[in-house]
């Protein structure tokens, strides 16, 4: 999984205005004398202008794409007043009108672009910055991931982090008013994300500045930066990190004697006025053109709940196991052997298979990326509530490798036989593979080096899982049990998402798939429920990816036969970047025509 944020236009922030410019082409077939200058206008011409006037919409509401080529880093977190929100929508539906007129054959281009652009359009449409945060994350997190990622090499560094330090209260402050809103129209928070939220804001409410996860850039200063400057900096950032505490102090308050009592006691949208149309809204963005309702994902997942239960079935069969899957589960989750002692350990055994899965990447790869990987831990102050692994992309310019985050909270709860499913699904070949080859693509716009479609990206983490499994790397029938407990883990998301959200079943009834069917430990069913009631229609993205992926490959397999390249084909799939799964499928369909004029104009030239 991929933590994302949507950032919002600034106040005031000015229409962005096109210009259309003619382009002047010169004949060369008449040497003596050259043909008139004849002026021409293409689509692509069109398309450019919509692209470059979408960058500067970009740069007007992302303080990070206004860092990007600066040197340092943002200054700023995004403006989410409404009137941010407002004209915000205005300048997405005018670049949206303008990209449809278009008729070019970029299809990716375009087809990325206005999934963007509709993707704001709905979240302005249905109001979501009413409700700012979902158990697993939220804006009041972002804070602590850029101190986690924060790494101070000048001066110019340290105060650009100052300034975004400073610039926190205020953000805290729309938010809270955000909130406000959604309480005087009934959109709110389930009880159970926003205990999570509480628990996380309430870790960050210190006595000392200096003991605040936001200060710790402050203690890793350059040994080259002046004692003055060095002195100056942490003066100002104690400073910047005090009213920072107090801006989550004034949170909390917030959240508990406010917001609290109106959170919502029933765990999905179908419990809101029009929150069922909301549902498919999101859904759609989700899945980013698989064309599934909701009815049909839930009915999908049910479907491969009781296929993976058969080849689960296999595997206790296999290691001679007496009794049911239930009684396998039980034995799995109590058994000590399965779970690390120490927190250094946990992280050493994911680093360790980071390593062999790095090793079997050149058998299933022609093109690998440039951008180095590590393994660290999720922050203490918020592993709590936080999800079992997560990757978090790094970026070439600025000198920061991926992070592939393992969660050592709880180490009884994160059994040893998930890990390799977890680090091929997280690290490599799963996100740091396809992110980073994103990042690193060459003469496409720059929003399609950052966009990511989360049923193609989440998609792909979960193919990689299986990938992982065809390369041997799940050692024990145990670890491959852990393979099919996290895809059924996905299969369920299918049944319980949909459950929730569009069938108004209880948090019981959405935990009962995981319960009966996943080794999923009880404290990452809780953790992950939550989340599901928290950010709705995203946990339905993954397996819906998946299963495109697996039928395209399929697809390709049958088509091709012997001269199917496992490696041309995973490269094709990933040399564009993420993108929505309508555009993927007609993009691989493409391939394989192309693949099969080869192998037949070959063929005919054979003696």
């Amino acid at each position: 999984m991929v933590t994302c944020q949507r950032a919002l236009l600034p106040e005031g922030a000015r229409r962005v205005v096109a210009a259309l410019c003619l382009v002047f082409s010169v004949s060369a077939t008449a040497v003596a004398e050259p043909a008139p200058v004849a002026e021409s206008f293409t689509e692509s011409d069109a398309l450019e202008n919509v692209i470059a006037d979408y960058a500067a919409f970009r740069r007007s509401v992302d303080p990070a794409a206004r860092a990007r080529g600066t040197g340092t880093g943002p200054t700023a977190w995004p403006d989410v007043s409404p009137e941010a929100l407002s004209d915000q929508a205005n300048q997405a539906a005018a670049l949206l009108g303008r990209l449809s007129d278009i008729d070019t054959d970029r299809v990716i281009d375009q087809a990325i672009l206005e999934h963007i652009l509709n993707e704001i359009l709905i979240e302005v449409r249905h109001d979501t910055a009413r409700l700012p945060f979902t158990g697993d994350s939220g804006f009041h997190s972002w804070p602590v991931f850029s101190a986690a990622r924060a790494r101070l090499r000048s001066v110019e560094d340290a105060e650009a982090y100052i300034a975004r330090l400073n610039d926190t209260p205020r953000y805290f402050d729309q938010n809270i008013e955000n909130m406000r809103r959604g309480i005087a129209t009934g959109w709110v928070s389930h009880v159970d994300p926003l205990a999570t939220t509480i628990d996380q804001v309430a870790e960050q409410v210190v006595e000392r500045p200096e003991d605040s996860d936001l200060y710790a850039p402050f203690a890793d200063l350059p040994a080259n930066m002046s004692s003055a400057d060095r002195a100056r900096l942490q003066r100002e950032g104690r400073d910047a990190v005090a009213a920072c505490v107090e801006a989550y102090a004034e949170l909390l308050d917030f959240l508990e004697d406010v917001y609290a009592p109106h959170a919502r006691q029933q765990p999905g949208l179908a419990s809101l006025r029009g929150g069922r149309g909301i549902y498919a809204d999101l859904v759609a963005i989700h899945t980013a053109g698989a064309g599934l309702s909701p009815e049909e994902i839930h009915a999908v997942g049910q479907s491969e709940v009781a296929r993976i239960r058969e080849e689960m079935r296999a595997i206790i069969d296999e290691v001679g196991f007496e009794g049911d899957l239930q009684d396998f589960i039980a034995f799995l989750r109590e058994d000590p052997r399965f779970y690390a002692r120490t927190p250094a350990d946990l992280i050493e055994k994911a680093s360790t298979i980071a390593k062999r899965l790095d090793a079997i990447l050149p058998l299933y790869f022609g093109h690998l990326p440039r951008l180095p990987y590590g393994v660290s831990p999720v922050p203490a102050s918020i592993a709590p509530g936080y999800t079992t692994g997560r990757y978090v992309q790094g970026d070439q310019e600025t000198g920061r490798s991926g992070t592939y985050l393992v969660n050592t909270y709880r180490l009884d709860q994160r059994p040893l036989y998930e890990l390799p499913a977890l680090t091929a699904h997280e690290a490599v070949p799963g996100h740091h593979l396809q992110i980073a080859l994103a990042q690193e693509q060459r003469d496409v716009p720059e929003f399609r080096r950052s966009f990511y479609a989360t049923a193609f990206g989440e998609g792909w983490g979960l193919y990689s899982e299986k990938l992982a499994g065809e390369a041997g790397i799940y050692e024990t029938p145990y670890e491959r049990f852990g393979q099919l407990s996290y895809e059924m883990w996905r299969a369920c998301r299918l049944v319980a998402d949909t459950g929730m959200h569009w069938y108004g079943w209880s948090r019981e009834q959405a935990e009962a798939c995981f319960i009966e069917n996943t080794a999923l430990s009880p404290l990452n069913i809780e953790t992950e429920v939550t989340r599901y009631i928290g950010w709705p229609g995203q946990a339905v993205a993954y397996k819906v990816g998946e299963l495109k992926i697996l039928e395209l490959r399929h697809e390709a397999e049958e088509a091709l036969g012997s001269k199917f390249d496992i490696r041309a084909f995973h490269d094709h799939l990933l040399a564009e970047g993420s993108m929505p799964l309508s555009t993927l499928s007609a993009r691989m369909h493409q391939w394989i025509e192309d693949q099969l004029t080869t192998t037949e104009a070959e063929t005919a030239h054979l003696p």
